[in-house]
């Protein structure tokens, strides 16, 4: 069986992911589902929403070099971005992103 492992995108990305937990309480609250929803993608790195290629944001394709791209729904609206890399001994979940319902919709273009 692989190895499975979650890391961030970037480096800024973690470190604002860590802020969070010195932050008002709903940093912190948002800290803690976060937390939840990373030992769930260490369980289970296809437990959220797969998203269609037609959807993916440019960007993410030119940042990262994406060729699957998932959705990790939190309480509050929040969701997580990420994408899933993998070898031969191990699957790697990269976060890429986290927001609010209303800025998910707005980079998927949801009206």
């Amino acid at each position: 069986m692989k190895s499975q492992h979650v890391t961030f995108g970037t480096k800024k990305l973690e470190l604002s992911f860590e802020s969070l937990k010195e932050g008002k309480f709903e940093d912190k609250k948002l800290y803690e589902f976060m937390d939840r929803a990373i030992q769930d993608l260490k369980n289970n790195p296809t437990c959220g929403t797969h998203i269609k290629k037609r959807l993916w944001p440019k960007e993410y394709k030119r940042q990262y070099g994406i060729t699957n791209l998932w959705k990790y729904d939190l309480p509050n609206a929040w969701r997580i971005i990420y994408t899933l890399k993998s070898d031969e001994v191990m699957i790697l979940t990269v976060i890429l992103e986290w927001f609010d319902h209303k800025e998910y919709a707005k980079l998927f273009k949801y009206h």
